[in-house]
């Protein structure tokens, strides 16, 4: 349960690091980018640990979030842009 919380607390920072590596003009702002960077850090923490790539409280944990989170911020994009 402190891992989840964590990487909620985690997912806000990620989804701010998220914003600066992507900018540009979101459809949903800035709390869409915080809600998607906490599911990047949940999702991208959880498949790094899961294959391996590294253990909980590494700093490779940051880096996998924030990849997830640009992942879950460029599909979003994408969605948002088709149908505009």
């Amino acid at each position: 349960m402190t891992g989840i919380l964590v990487m909620i607390v985690l997912g806000l920072i990620v989804g701010a690091v998220a914003k600066l590596a992507m900018p540009g003009d979101d459809p949903g702002g800035i709390i869409i980018t915080i809600l998607l960077g906490i599911a990047g850090a949940i999702v991208g923490g959880f498949l790094g640990r899961t294959i391996g790539l590294y253990q909980e409280g590494q700093p490779a944990g940051f880096v996998m979030s924030v990849v997830g989170a640009l992942v879950l911020l460029f599909l979003y994009r994408m969605m948002t842009r088709s149908r505009a």
